[in-house]
């Protein structure tokens, strides 16, 4: 007999931010509640999404095109060994795969669900028409579309079996409108970010920021996250102390450097970091960052940056997308998307009074340790499989 149940979490790509953070968050809950956890998946690229930490246990399988991916599937599949089986997001790398184990183990699973996957290829509008001819190319030519494990015709297959799933979790009410489930938030570790344990003038001089007044986007830029706003912004306002500080930059593409071309007087950027060296990073910006545009993504999306600040009670400026007044409350600042003048207004607003922007802060760390915490997920999950 076992001592503990254990909880094995599946994330379909290892190689990029999709799915890890979320999985880890969950590990993090479920240990709280004293369970056994283990994270396995596939790497698609050529090594592991650089914010894994080097100590973390991963059980990484190689990530192939059909149909040498069979056997990679096969491979995992013989790992498995958790009492309940967590899928992140509704990839068949991922949740196919577990639903492929309950087939012949009868294990539970539970699938989350951290974004509308089909939102990145159209949505409900795409659809998939092939002529015989091209169906066949798309099959078994070597580079045939229909070879990638994440096609989006796939991603309509799995969306299709989500009621195959003994509980389904979502973090969005977008996601809860469109797949039902129980609302599990992103937690953050807030003993880990914790204000009081970082000096923020000691972490501007550590970073070289101390000359600047600082505004942080600690993540990856992408078009949809309107960081080209904040920058118009800043044209405006014209104040030469005032920098966008981005932390890490974009894996994906070359658009940070696009940024950096054309309005590299107000950016600097810093390069990845350990998970555990981020709280001191955000402790060196006067104001947070969240600029998202209203797209069909970006409703979906529950953005971690927002936990980064509330947790190290930063002043945070974001924008009317999605859940994102819900999360804030009215703790934050909050503009209207793809709008840079009310973000320059709301800048010099900050900065003209932040001593009750610092105080607003301190209110919105108050809201992430009651609502979007570790022990706040895990007393929702505890829930969840106590009805599995």
């Amino acid at each position: 007999m076992k001592d503990r149940l254990k909880v094995s979490l599946l994330v379909w790509n290892l190689s990029t931010n999709d799915g890890f953070i979320r999985a880890s968050l969950l590990k993090a809950a479920l240990i709280r509640l004293g369970y056994e956890v283990e994270i396995l998946g596939f790497l698609f690229g050529n090594e592991l999404y650089g914010a894994i930490p080097l100590e973390s246990e991963v059980y990484a399988v190689e990530g192939i095109n059909y149909p040498s991916f069979f056997k990679s599937v096969g491979k995992i599949l013989k790992h498995i060994d958790g009492d309940i089986i967590y899928a992140i997001k509704p990839q068949p790398a991922s949740f196919g795969v577990a639903l492929l184990k309950k087939l012949y183990t009868r294990r539970a699973v539970i699938l989350d669900i951290d974004d509308w996957e089909l939102s990145w290829y159209g949505g409900d509008e795409w659809q998939y028409r092939p002529t015989l001819k091209q169906l066949a190319k798309d099959l078994f030519k070597k580079d045939g579309v229909l070879r990638l494990p994440n096609h989006p015709l796939y991603l309509k297959w799995m969306e299709a079996l989500v009621n195959q799933a003994n509980a389904v979790t979502v973090h969005t009410e977008f996601l809860h409108q469109r797949f039902g489930g129980t609302f599990v938030p992103n937690g953050k570790d807030t003993s880990l970010f914790d204000p009081t344990q970082y000096d923020a003038e000691s972490s501007r001089s550590r970073y070289g920021l101390s000359q600047y007044r600082i505004l942080m986007f600690p993540g990856a830029p992408r078009p949809y996250k309107g960081l080209e706003d904040v920058l118009i912004a800043l044209d405006k306002i014209n104040q030469p102390d005032l920098r966008l500080v981005i932390v890490g930059g974009s894996p994906y593409d070359d658009y940070d450097q696009q940024l950096q071309q054309k309005w590299g007087r107000w950016i600097i950027k810093l390069p990845k970091y350990p998970a555990d060296v981020m709280p001191d990073l955000v402790a060196a910006a006067h104001i947070v960052v969240v600029p998202q545009r209203d797209t069909p993504e970006t409703r979906a999306q529950f953005p971690l940056k927002l936990t980064d600040g509330m947790a190290m009670a930063k002043p945070i400026l974001s924008t009317r997308v999605g859940d994102i007044p819900k999360i804030l409350g009215d703790t934050g600042y909050l503009v209207e998307p793809a709008c840079p003048e009310q973000i320059a207004e709301q800048i010099q607003l900050i900065f003209q009074n932040l001593e009750s922007a610092n105080r607003r802060g301190i209110k919105a760390r108050e809201r992430c340790v009651e609502h979007y915490s570790i022990e706040a997920m895990a007393s929702v999950l505890k829930s969840v499989i106590a009805r599995l």
